[in-house]
This record gives structure tokens, C-alpha cells and sequence, in this order.
């Protein structure tokens, strides 16, 4: 009796697996309008980059000048702790440049697909990024960070000035 109870849940536990690698991959959806993001892992990928972004502004607001390192910014910022400051981001690899003119940050996937692009931003904060291979400052802007500082378009609703 014990036996075949066991049977069954090994039994059970095999077509689980085996279901579950046949399973197609849940697609990706937005977190907001307009989010550039393709997968769950570009989405932690660009929060990311703009977590250190923001702590890198909070930083020189503090010290006048930017973090060289990311353990320095886990030090003088309060939104970026030691944690974040490894250099495996799962899919991803960070590599970091900083000092009192600016910084640079590049994150590449381990491996690069229709899901996993690589991205550079620095103290600009803009977003770049290249499908196949490191992005750089040369590299295609993401996306308008801002697009709300856009000035607005007049609709045909609007009067003319007079």
C-alpha cells in the first residue's frame, strides 16, 4: 500500500516536471504605458538602472561629486545598499565607472536574445541599448526618460492665440 502511494507521487511529481518544461513561456506584460521593457529580466535590468541613477544625483547632492564605485554609493546613498551593489544581476552583469565628473553603468546579458538587450545609461540618465552586442554612449537612445517635460502639442481643439 505504502508503496504504491509512493509510486504515485514519484509518478506525480515526474509529469509535473516534464509539464512544466513543455509549457510555453508566459509573456511578458508592461508594468506602465510605454514601458520599453521585453521581459521580467529588462524590467529588473532597468530598475536597476535607474535605482543607481537616482542614488548617484542623491550622492553628489551629498559630496559633491559622484561615487566611484558602487560600494562607495552603497555607502553615501541612502536608496542603494551593499546588496545591490554586486556585480551579478542574475541575466545580467554589471559593470561600473564613476568619479567627481560622472559615471558610467552597462548592464549585459548573459545571454543576448529577443528578451535580454544590453543597456548603458550615465550621468545623464539616459537610456541606451544594443540587441546583439555591449551598448555604449554611442549606442541608440531607449526611450524619452521624461516624456512628460515634452512640451504639449496643440490638439485642434485648442483656440489660436490672439
Amino acid at each position: 500500500m505504502k508503496r504504491a502511494i509512493l509510486r504515485q507521487l514519484v509518478l506525480g511529481a515526474a509529469l509535473a516536471v516534464l509539464a512544466s518544461a513543455q509549457a510555453p513561456p508566459i509573456p511578458y506584460k508592461q508594468k506602465f504605458p510605454g514601458d520599453p521593457a521585453r521581459s521580467e529580466a529588462e524590467a529588473s535590468a532597468l530598475g536597476y538602472m535607474r535605482t543607481v541613477v537616482s542614488a548617484q544625483r542623491e550622492y553628489r547632492k551629498k559630496f559633491g561629486r559622484y561615487a566611484g564605485s558602487l560600494y562607495a554609493l552603497a555607502g553615501g546613498a541612502r536608496s542603494f545598499t551593499k546588496r545591490m551593489a554586486r556585480t551579478d544581476r542574475g541575466d545580467y552583469t554589471v559593470s561600473f565607472g564613476g568619479g567627481k565628473g560622472g559615471f558610467a553603468l552597462k548592464l549585459t546579458p548573459k545571454q543576448f536574445d529577443s528578451a535580454h538587450r544590453a543597456f548603458y545609461t550615465d550621468a545623464s540618465g539616459v537610456i541606451r541599448y544594443e540587441d546583439e552586442k555591449p551598448a555604449s554612449a554611442d549606442s541608440p537612445v531607449l526611450k524619452q526618460e521624461h516624456p512628460e517635460s515634452e512640451p504639449a502639442k496643440p490638439s485642434s481643439n485648442d483656440a489660436a492665440p490672439k
